[in-house]
């Protein structure tokens, strides 16, 4: 069956990547969780997307320039609503004990096109390792060199391309870097195109899909996985009541 990502957790309710949104989309039936990796100042590896602090704490500085200690202190879920104050940006940790614990899977997009953070990769790789989630985590990136780093790292760590548009043949390109998916803007996907990768042994995650006419045509194109922020539509749709 199509796994189900909550795309930064269940952002369509919740303030993105936290601990808030990554629970609440396991009780709308998410079958997976899709975050954002970055590394703070003293090497801990948070859960946020913008490389800025501001948007989502209010604080103008960037993520590799503050510590965990400092990061923890800020408040994460004010921006999107009262209701959600006092959450904190979240460790990798954190969300892969939530993990382990419900048996789902983790889409770990390492951000690394804008602040390289020094030996990300390694640190990632290790963590889904030192947890034993080698079989329930995918790593993506849009950037390239990164997902080749992590091949090389351990070559039975699964791996996802990030892209929008335009990538001729991925299936071909995904084999070169040894990457065993594609994580493709919901417009650049076809019926066939997913299974000419599938013949490849290359499979189709699609992001960020929030409407349910679109959810429909990606299930019955056959996609692996669907990246949304509103885990219970798609739900309702793979379990037959939507």
């Amino acid at each position: 069956m199509t796994i189900n990502y909550a795309h930064r957790g269940a952002s369509g309710y919740c303030p993105e990547n936290t601990m808030a949104a990554f629970r609440y989309a396991i009780e709308l039936g998410a079958t997976g969780i899709e975050t954002d990796v970055q590394m703070t100042a003293d090497g801990e590896l948070v859960l946020i997307h913008d490389e800025n602090l501001k948007r989502t704490t209010g604080i103008d500085k960037l993520v590799k320039d503050v510590t965990l200690a400092e990061l923890k202190a800020l408040d994460a879920g004010s921006w999107y609503s009262t209701d959600f104050a006092g959450e904190q940006v979240p460790t990798l940790d954190e969300l892969m004990e939530l993990v382990k614990a419900h048996h789902i899977m983790l889409n770990i997009e390492i951000k690394s096109g804008i602040v390289l953070y020094p030996n990300i990769e390694r640190s990632v790789v290790d963590k889904i390792k030192a947890y034993g989630l080698e079989k329930q985590c995918i790593i993506s990136n849009f950037n390239h060199y990164s997902l080749a780093g992590c091949h090389a790292i351990d070559p039975q760590i699964r791996t996802g391309i990030l892209y929008m548009e335009g990538l001729y043949r991925p299936w071909d390109y995904a084999q070169t870097l040894g990457a065993t998916a594609l994580h493709a803007a919901k417009y650049a996907v076809t019926p066939e195109w997913v299974k000419e990768a599938e013949s490849k042994g290359v499979i189709y995650n699609v992001w960020t899909v929030n409407e349910t006419h679109e959810m429909k045509a990606l299930i019955q194109a056959g996609v692996a996985g669907i990246i949304t922020d509103y885990p219970d539509r798609l739900h309702q749709l793979l379990t037959g009541k939507g």
